[in-house]
């Protein structure tokens, strides 16, 4: 989907959803009030470096970071120039196992998993019974397992989702395990356009990161001399980059390691919205939630390659396809409203600012809103009329009881640089 430092608040829990044949266990050996902040690993590595910590997903995590080069604007700038190290460890990370892995995953989300090539990952969609979006998440085919990375806010709610549906399929005699790695590894995002030079000192020298695609190879290998490493390269900004799963008695040292390198920065969750938003990703939450389906969200292309040819819009059977896809044919279902980009007001809109046409009629809301260090100017993300959303469709915003002109624009607001092979 975090690291610890000395005693973690999670203990030594493992959450473990077992299914072969009709036997089903599902273990917890702690749970946690809404009301308590888990500490990370880095937690007090933060706090030595600046961080500004404030409560996020359940866990206390640095927004920015004090000192010549900390605050939203430039840490942010930095990603785009240079390389920013975030501690993403709120994100739950599992492992899939079984045989019938692949077929029990094709159930819960919308892409297209058999298809994937081993080492190669891609972004998905958990759906419910009327197909919105329970959480997205990346799932990676690690060879003889299935290798998934969950959103923090949501991976509680994920299992318990994943239980229900392993409870339904209990006749089919599954051979599937679903392992929920919990504290016991971190996850270090390495993000910017130096990622790549950065990371290669660290890694085995036959190891060519030249070779790895955006989302389209992942390897276990060490990191400084530490093994069991998890290198994935993907991210959340827009830019190059690598996701590290890494055992989080080492996540320190690692970090350490990382930010020795006078190109990196530690970056902090205020400059990861802002970054994510200029790509034009969504945020769970704001963006989507288990009201929105995925051709409102505009992410059909998470079932796979080949629109209405691809795979899974053709065979179905995922959870609440019924409600995403026409009964008789591939064709997406018609909806009400769409997921736009949004620029052109003075001042920036924040989430829940309506929006109007022009002639002041309410056709929609913002779910994102911020300043744009990149481009110097507001942007946002929201949802309108599907007939409004065309790209070019004039709009009015209403920002503190003021109406501000805007345009509906595409996305993403800054060109991504994904590194493809």
């Amino acid at each position: 989907m975090l690291l610890q430092r000395g005693q973690s608040l999670l203990m030594s829990s493992s959450r473990r959803a077992v299914m072969m044949g009709k036997k089903n266990i599902f273990r917890t050996t702690r749970s946690f009030a809404s009301g308590d902040l888990v500490k990370t690993a880095l937690y007090d590595f933060h706090k030595e470096l600046g961080g500004d910590m404030v409560p996020f997903a359940g866990y206390e995590l640095p927004v920015l970071y004090k000192g010549d080069n900390g605050g939203v604007m430039k840490e942010h700038l930095w990603c785009r120039s240079k390389a920013s190290l975030f501690d993403v460890s709120h994100m739950g990370q599992i492992l899939w196992h079984g045989k019938d892995r692949i077929k029990f995953l094709e159930k819960v989300v919308v892409g297209d998993i058999a298809g994937l090539k081993p080492g190669q990952s891609c972004l998905s969609l958990i759906t419910n019974e009327k197909g919105g979006i329970i959480d997205d998440t990346v799932i990676t085919n690690a060879g003889d397992y299935i290798y998934m990375v969950v959103n923090g806010a949501c991976k509680h709610g994920d299992m318990k989702h994943f239980k229900e549906q392993l409870e339904l399929c209990r006749d089919e005699n599954l051979n599937i395990t679903m392992d929920y790695l919990e504290e016991s590894m971190s996850l270090l995002a390495l993000q910017g356009p130096e990622a790549a030079a950065v990371l290669s000192k660290l890694i085995p020298s036959d190891i060519k990161l030249e070779s790895m695609g955006f989302m389209e190879k992942n390897i276990v290998t060490s990191i400084d001399g530490i093994y069991n490493c998890r290198i994935t390269r993907c991210g959340y900004t827009g830019e190059d980059g690598f996701e590290l799963s890494i055992p989080s008695v080492y996540a320190e040292s690692i970090a350490s390691k990382l930010l020795e390198d006078d190109r990196v920065l530690q970056t902090g969750l205020g400059a990861r919205d802002s970054l994510r938003l200029e790509a034009g990703l969504c945020l769970y939450g704001n963006d989507l939630d288990e009201t929105t389906t995925p051709v409102e969200g505009v992410l059909a292309w998470t079932f796979g390659k080949g629109g209405p040819k691809a795979r899974r819009r053709n065979e179905k059977g995922f959870v609440g396809h019924e409600h995403i896809l026409a009964e008789d044919s591939s064709k997406l279902q018609k909806v009400n409203r769409k997921r736009v980009g949004i620029m052109g007001m003075k001042a920036p809109a924040r989430q829940n600012v309506e929006i109007f046409s022009e002639d002041e009629k309410p056709i929609g809301i913002i779910t994102s809103g911020t300043f744009s260090p990149t481009l110097k100017k507001p942007i946002a993300m929201g949802y309108v009329e599907t007939a409004s959303a065309k790209a070019g469709t004039d709009v009015l915003l209403k920002i503190r009881n003021k109406f501000q002109k805007a345009t509906i624009t595409k996305m993403p607001f800054v060109p991504n640089n994904y590194y493809r092979v």
